[in-house]
């Protein structure tokens, strides 16, 4: 299995990495994104593009993959609804739409969040941004698409968040987490599961599109 992940230096992103340098399915690994993790493997390909709004110049090398996990995601503390949607929707969707037309055998995974809004019409601005790219990916024409939607990750194996806010987050709550994996284990997830969970949706169907917390934890220990 060939697979493609946008967004490698960040938590999410980090684990997925992770998990696919461990499966002995996974042939090749090419990260996408505007630095490189710098790590070194034989089945780890690198490939820096700074402008992810037009993949144009290296369509050529996003070919022949049989999934792609997507984990770029910012924060929308401080954003407006317009800015918080051209870096959150705008700029998945133009990734798609030119990975479903290269590579339409493509399973797509996407990494929202757990509360985004389907409807795209509630009051929480990030959730209904969240939910109408969701909706959107799901129309483009992939072999499949899923969502996943994790609340809480404990990050393993020396994983940090880049974000600020959740780095300290993680730092102060570090103690508590594994606790409240095993009294919540349907709610917090590790970085493990969610990498794992992803390579178990490219392998094979999952029962739904929209994949929360409790899903993504089935399918991450099956």
């Amino acid at each position: 299995m060939n697979v493609l992940l946008f967004g490698a230096t960040g938590m999410v992103g980090q684990g997925a990495l992770r998990e696919c340098l461990h499966a002995d399915d996974v042939t090749r690994i090419q990260t996408v994104g505007r630095t490189a993790t710098g790590q070194q493997h034989p089945k780890l390909h690198e490939l820096v593009h700074q402008d992810l709004f037009d993949c144009s110049a290296i369509e050529a090398e996003l070919t022949n993959f049989d999934a792609c996990f997507f984990c770029i995601g910012v924060a929308s503390s401080g954003m407006a609804e317009a800015q918080y949607t051209r870096l959150t929707h705008d700029l998945t969707l133009a990734v798609a739409k030119t990975l479903a037309r290269l590579n339409p055998q493509m399973t797509f995974v996407y990494v929202s969040g757990a509360g985004a809004d389907s409807s795209e019409a509630g009051r929480v601005m990030w959730a209904r941004v969240r939910g109408r790219l969701e909706n959107a990916l799901q129309r483009l024409p992939f072999k499949a698409v899923y969502v996943f939607r994790p609340g809480i990750i404990q990050p393993l194996h020396g994983i940090r968040s880049k974000t600020d806010a959740y780095r300290w987050f993680y730092l102060l709550a570090r103690p508590l987490l594994p606790m409240l994996r095993m009294l919540m284990p349907n709610t917090v997830l590790s970085t493990q599961i969610v990498g794992r969970a992803m390579l178990a949706v490219a392998r094979r169907a999952a029962p739904r599109a929209i994949l929360e917390a409790a899903d993504i934890r089935a399918l991450g220990r099956a």
